[in-house]
């Protein structure tokens, strides 16, 4: 008898981590939905959002999609209306504005770290690897459609890296919430340089400060490694002013939901 209890418990045990498993599934489901909704422009900024026909439209339980509305409110995509419910944010310029130049200012401060307190030899092997794959992309004379994909991936996978040298969960979670909004990201705006004359140009420069950045963590010198990072990002904030001067607003995702200036 109690083999069988045993194995009745062991089964609901596991009954209860499948449910339990299969929950966490349809909200990330979810969330992920519905972020690509608004960043689509499906639901516009300043939108209530109708929980029911998201429920419908999605074919989930109200439970995963509360749950994933109030992750997004987290990440900054939806605001909490005084009498319930969630509206889809907008943003003025300044918001972004900001949003990028705390970006570089946590990611200096990332480096500077990485640098007083020597980064993991594995993790600097990693970005160095990373940085070649780049010049090779930067390599051909002009950048096709796929070339810029291929160095938005590899971008994003270095200041990645970077985050990591660091040795700091406070300082990586606090970056990956202010780069949670994909203009605030490090590669957010990188798209707006792709039908650009100039284009090939800037990523290049971009990439010299990386290989620069690298180089002052390598070499343990800190204030220098902070100054590149935060240099680094006036670039977004160059990118930022051509996306909202730009008539083809709809080559980058999310754009919309950025207040141009009256």
């Amino acid at each position: 008898m109690a083999i069988a209890t045993d194995s009745i418990a062991i089964h609901a045990e596991g009954a209860r981590a499948y449910g339990q498993n299969t929950a966490e599934s349809a909200q990330v489901r979810a969330q992920l939905q519905l972020r690509e909704m608004i960043l689509a422009g499906e639901l516009p900024g300043g939108a209530r959002i109708a929980e029911l026909s998201i429920v419908e439209k999605l074919g989930v339980s109200r439970t995963p999609i509360r749950a994933a509305l109030m992750r997004l409110e987290q990440e900054g995509l939806l605001e909490s209306l005084p009498n319930g419910g969630f509206a889809v944010r907008t943003f003025s310029e300044r918001d972004v504005s900001e949003a990028i130049e705390l970006r570089g200012t946590i990611e200096g401060l990332s480096a500077r770290l990485a640098a007083e307190r020597g980064a993991p030899a594995v993790v600097l092997t990693e970005a160095r690897e990373c940085l070649d794959r780049i010049d090779g992309v930067l390599s051909q004379p002009a950048l096709d459609d796929e070339a810029f994909s291929r160095y938005v991936t590899l971008n994003e996978s270095f200041h990645t890296l970077l985050s990591e040298m660091a040795g700091s969960d406070v300082i990586a979670k606090e970056l990956d919430r202010v780069s949670s909004l994909p203009f605030a990201s490090a590669s957010g705006f990188v798209v707006v340089q792709a039908n650009s004359p100039g284009a090939r140009d800037m990523l290049i420069v971009a990439q010299d400060q990386h290989r620069q950045v690298l180089e002052a963590i390598e070499q343990r010198e800190g204030s220098r490694a902070e100054a590149i990072m935060r240099e680094h990002s006036r670039m977004a904030q160059r990118n930022l002013r051509g996306a909202m001067a730009s008539h083809n607003l709809d080559q980058l995702p999310g754009v919309r939901l950025i207040r141009k200036r009256s």
